[in-house]
């Protein structure tokens, strides 16, 4: 789904201040462009469509595991004893059924047939709390459609929950999850890769589509068409074609999005009336939003304002290119970055929470370290680059680790401040230096230096998290894991066995080699600062092959 959309230069514009009695509080620097009367286009509603999604709460689990499982009679009902497919367990499947999905890839090569058809009453179910990062389901078959013909689909859902999986299709014109004409509930899910979109809703689909990642797929994130509604809340959109085409006669409510550094943020074209709430439409390659043929959105009214932060885009934050006057009443938007008939009202919006979800296009779908380094970025502990990346191979300095350590446990002083001599008062890291000195966490050299710019090896920074938090060890054999144990230095055994004991050490690729004498990497820090956190109880456990574990 294509649309050439012409470059056209703002016209008919007239700015001037006015005062709304109905604005909310806390939204201010109000702006009226207008050419005509501020009124809601005929036929658009601002109430939301009504989703009737199945959600089963109870009933019977079916286990399963394509590394470990196997698709015979006898298995899938506990989780020692899985099916090896999904494709089998849904043969097995009645209503009130969750498929539980373990870490593992799902694809033609492990037994999968596609597309799967997740049927009424069905949850499928992976790790929530990670977004499916460690549960893959990759592939795609033959489906036609009774609207669309010939499509290649990796998962058909009926009224059916679909929560905690990574969805994949790098088939040609490849799409992962296909809506049409029903009513699914799909969450907490990422899509990556796809060749077309993540998902694609048409005839009378109603889904709910909340908390999910789409990130890298090629055309776009959801593709919205025919008369479809559904509500499509608080998820993100990121380093994709499109982040959101919606066409045909639908009116889906899309409300709490993140919609960034795509090629154009939102497209609505044919004679859609979305309605828009709440989110972040910013930073994309050309348009934040396009308007073409007959669409009309519905962009907030003096009653229901729409909240939208549409700002920093490209080219134009909101291109109308259609023949109709639009209504935008209380988002905050650039009235210069406008093309084409708009009646406006501008107002200061503060960006909504994420939600937790932050995606890096250099940290991709089964990425050893993701769900790590998402988690800390959506803590605010670390952070991305401007363009976009992550860069989760490149070495940490010790004073970018004095930083990450005062983010992630604001240290409380246990020893006085001292002065280095290379860490002068204006040094950007000078106050993460001294809190992390102070909490115990780190330490300078015997002349007195810090050495802020060298390299911190995973010793340092494993003997580091041990030290300040004063962990310690309950397991004689904790170094008997390690085929390298010899190399770790004498000064910090103790703590690299207190570190691995209570498993905040992550080796990837090899389990059992702890290289402790080399550069620790972003991702490894990440995921070093991560389980300390967990086992402070301060934050969820991940589930991961790579965390060591002590018999």
């Amino acid at each position: 789904m294509t649309h050439q959309i012409p470059f056209r230069q703002p016209k008919n514009v007239r700015i001037g201040f006015v005062q709304l009695p109905f604005l909310r509080a806390g939204l201010t620097a109000l702006l009226l462009l207008s050419g005509g009367s501020a009124l809601l286009p005929s036929g658009v509603s601002a109430t939301p469509p009504q989703v009737i999604s199945q959600t089963p709460a109870s009933g019977t689990v079916i286990y399963v595991n394509s590394t470990t499982g196997s698709d015979a009679s006898g298995a899938g009902a506990a989780e020692a004893t899985p099916y090896k497919t999904i494709t089998y367990a849904l043969t097995k499947a009645q209503p009130n059924t969750t498929i539980q999905l373990a870490s593992a890839t799902y694809s033609a090569d492990t037994g999968e047939t596609f597309p799967l058809v997740i049927k009424q009453g069905v949850t499928l179910r992976g790790d929530e709390s990670a977004k499916g990062q460690a549960t893959l389901i990759t592939g795609g078959g033959l489906y036609v459609s009774p609207t669309f013909a010939r499509q290649n689909v990796t998962i058909r859902a009926f009224d059916c929950t679909i929560t905690g999986v990574t969805v994949s299709n790098t088939n040609k014109s490849g799409t992962g999850i296909w809506v049409e004409s029903t009513n699914p509930a799909i969450a907490n899910s990422t899509f990556t890769n796809n060749k077309r979109e993540g998902i694609f809703v048409s005839g009378t689909g109603n889904p709910k589509i909340e908390n999910n990642v789409f990130v890298q797929n090629e055309a776009n994130g959801i593709s919205v068409t025919k008369a479809s509604q559904g509500e499509i809340r608080n998820n993100l959109f990121q380093n994709t074609g499109f982040g959101l085409a919606i066409g045909g006669t639908s009116t889906p409510l899309l409300e709490g999005n993140q919609i960034v550094q795509n090629k154009d943020g939102i497209v609505i074209s044919d004679s859609a009336k979305p309605v828009l709430r709440k989110n972040v439409i910013q930073n994309n390659t050309r348009d934040g939003i396009v308007v073409i043929t007959n669409a009309i959105p519905d962009l907030g009214t003096t009653g229901n304002q729409g909240g939208n932060l549409i700002t920093n885009n490209g080219r134009f934050d909101l291109d109308n290119a259609t023949r109709s006057k639009l209504v935008a009443i209380g988002n905050d938007i650039d009235p210069k970055k406008i093309s084409g008939q708009v009646d406006l009202v501008v107002v200061k919006v503060d960006a909504p929470p994420s939600n937790g979800q932050t995606a890096f296009q250099d940290v991709p779908a089964g990425f050893w370290a993701k769900s790590y380094i998402e988690a800390l970025a959506a803590k605010s502990v670390i952070a991305g680059f401007p363009d976009g990346t992550f860069k989760p191979d490149e070495p940490v300095t010790r004073a970018q680790f004095a930083a990450i350590i005062t983010k992630a446990f604001t240290p409380a002083p246990k020893q006085a401040a001292r002065d280095f001599s290379d860490v002068k008062s204006n040094f950007w890291a000078y106050a993460a230096i001294q809190t992390a000195y102070r909490g115990g966490f780190i330490a300078g050299y015997p002349d007195r230096s810090f050495k802020p710019q060298d390299q911190i090896l995973r010793v340092q920074s494993l003997v580091s998290l041990a030290n300040g938090l004063g962990l310690t060890n309950d397991k004689p054999n904790a170094l008997s894991v390690y085929t390298d144990a010899a190399a770790i230095p004498k000064y910090a055994t103790e703590s690299i066995a207190a570190a691995t004991a209570r498993q905040l050490v992550v080796n990837y690729p090899n389990l059992s080699q702890l290289n402790p004498n080399r550069p620790a990497t972003r991702a490894e820090v990440a995921a070093f600062v991560y389980q300390a956190l967990v086992n402070g109880g301060q934050a969820p456990a991940i589930a991961s092959p790579y965390v060591v574990k002590v018999p």
